[in-house]
């Protein structure tokens, strides 16, 4: 199966719910975006990753590159590589002594841990197809001048709340999902988009 790379491109809060961040992925060669929402640890872990901040103590991505690197394991690239039940899995491809092996792992972490370890992160067509929003009609400049997270800081809380898989947009019919949908796209707002897009697909 043909693997798409993509690159990081947003990490978007939230004002209503602060417990929940998306992260935005977007294709290398290509104008498709996509959100996946998580917690309020991996996006403060991610955040301070891209920024180059280094925490007084390891946090656990920090701890999990340092193993990596006492016991000369090479983490080679990531694969978002299933979409279950409006839930992303992610496989880490690493390498040890020549030997490929692979660890599964959630999204979130598996995203935090390339940012660490500045290797590619990948996904399948069936993937974006199932989940990805096009932004092909946007200004690709604008879009990426204010989407760039390594230049921007980004505060993000802590809090111990996992991710949350609220239903905040159930009462609105179809047709307003779908004018909520392209409004929350023209404004980049991931976070609102990809809870639409959620709810119109489990609808």
């Amino acid at each position: 199966m043909k693997k798409i790379e993509l690159d990081i491109v947003a990490l978007s809060q939230t004002v209503a719910q602060s417990n929940n961040y998306a992260i935005v992925l977007g294709e290398k060669e290509g104008s498709r975006r996509l959100p996946i929402i998580i917690g309020n640890c991996e996006a403060q872990s991610i955040a301070l990753a891209l920024e180059g901040m280094q925490p007084t103590r390891p946090l656990t991505h920090d701890l999990i590159k340092n193993i990596f690197g006492t016991f000369a394991i090479e983490l080679k690239e990531v694969i978002i590589n299933n979409l279950l039940e409006g839930i992303f899995y992610a496989r880490l491809i690493c390498s040890l002594n020549g030997e490929v092996f692979e660890i599964d792992a959630r999204s979130s972490d598996a995203i935090a841990l390339v940012v660490r370890h500045e290797c590619p992160i990948y996904t399948y067509e069936f993937i974006l197809e199932a989940a990805g929003i096009e932004f092909k009609d946007m200004d690709e400049e604008h879009a990426d001048a204010s989407s760039d997270v390594k230049g921007e800081k980004l505060e993000v809380e802590l809090s111990s709340s996992e991710d949350s898989s609220d239903s905040e947009y159930s009462n609105f019919t179809t047709t307003k999902l779908k004018k909520m949908l392209a409004e929350a796209i023209e404004k980049e707002d991931y976070r609102a988009a990809a809870l639409i897009r959620d709810e119109m697909k489990n609808r």
